[in-house]
């Protein structure tokens, strides 16, 4: 039996960037991509603390040590630059692996820069 577990997580990244034109997904900095252990096209979740929107879409590579979070298309009406959100990814894996497996997690500062 497979189960859905939590695979990364950034916690508190700082929303920099809402664009309607953009085809859509959320472009993270690479930093933080390779921190999370994220990769491009990977479906991620987005949980925004400030006003309570949740939604799903996908990640876009942004300039690396730019602190770009960037939420686009339609997403972009579910936050506002200066938010804070939660971005979560999840694996499927066998339920005994999951028992030990270990997400990954990071606490970007200020700036969204890794700590």
């Amino acid at each position: 039996m497979n189960i859905e577990v939590l695979k990364s997580k950034i916690h508190r990244a700082k929303i920099t960037q809402a664009d309607l034109n953009y085809i859509g997904s959320i472009a993270i900095d690479e930093d933080l991509m390779e921190a999370a252990n994220l990769i491009e096209n990977e479906r991620v979740s987005i949980y925004n603390i400030t006003n309570g929107e949740r939604l799903d879409t996908y990640v876009i590579t942004g300039k690396r040590g730019s602190g770009i979070i960037s939420l686009n298309g339609a997403a972009a009406r579910k936050v506002a630059v200066g938010d804070y959100i939660i971005i979560v990814s999840y694996a499927s894996m066998d339920f005994e692996k999951a028992k030990t497996f270990k997400p990954t997690i990071i606490f970007p500062d200020e700036n969204n820069s890794v700590k």
